[in-house]
């Protein structure tokens, strides 16, 4: 279920974003938070209750927002060949697990005992899998795709492979050339040429 948000908790999610993100959850004070909004320091915990749970909607907040721009994604996408709806589809959800890599730890962590966030990502991993397995069809009907692998099986792919880049950089920065503070951006390129090429060949389809 959709959690509504007031103006002034959106103000602070975003603020607290844009600080966790530079500097993480544990370097981002909550004084931090409250100078950068211009709010009383109590106001957090009027809003959230705490740092923590401040995450936690943080969290149900972003995933809102992605699904909604994933909305106006697979909209812009609907009419193309299914060859690049495939492509496409599986750069924005790598995008989207580099963009938002601080989530990560976190979730794993919460997921244990937190419900609503377990309905979130479901909620959101179905629409996906349901769009992946639109365009499998089509790409089956129309001859460009041979195989047609199951889509739940591809998201976990690719999931599964960014998600193990972002959390093992002291092993996978081995194989990644570049500078060390460019590791997510050149992972994020190299693992997606990965898995355009593994995805791809599931489907039966190389000449992307």
């Amino acid at each position: 279920m959709k959690k509504k948000f007031s103006e002034k908790q959106i103000h602070i999610l975003d603020v607290a974003e844009k600080l966790i993100a530079k500097k993480g959850f544990e370097g981002t004070s909550i004084r931090d938070i409250s100078t950068n909004a211009n709010i009383n320091v109590a106001m957090i915990s009027y809003y959230f209750g705490s740092k923590e749970k401040m995450m936690s909607y943080l969290y149900r907040y972003r995933v809102q927002k992605t699904r909604e721009s994933f909305a106006e994604f697979a909209e812009i996408i609907k009419d193309g060949k299914p060859e690049m709806q495939m492509k496409e589809l599986i750069k924005y959800v790598v995008n989207q697990l580099f963009k938002f890599n601080y989530f990560h730890g976190f979730v794993t962590q919460e997921l244990r005992h937190t419900e609503h966030l377990k309905d979130d990502l479901l909620e959101f991993y179905t629409t996906f899998t349901t769009k992946i397995d639109d365009v499998i069809k089509k790409g089956v009907a129309s001859g460009v795709f041979t195989n047609a692998p199951k889509p739940e099986d591809i998201l976990t792919l690719i999931v599964g492979s960014s998600l193990f880049v972002i959390r093992n950089k002291n092993f996978y920065e081995l194989y990644v050339s570049g500078k060390e503070e460019n590791y997510l951006q050149d992972a994020e390129k190299k693992i997606l040429a990965n898995l355009l090429v593994t995805v791809f060949s599931l489907v039966g389809y190389t000449a992307y």
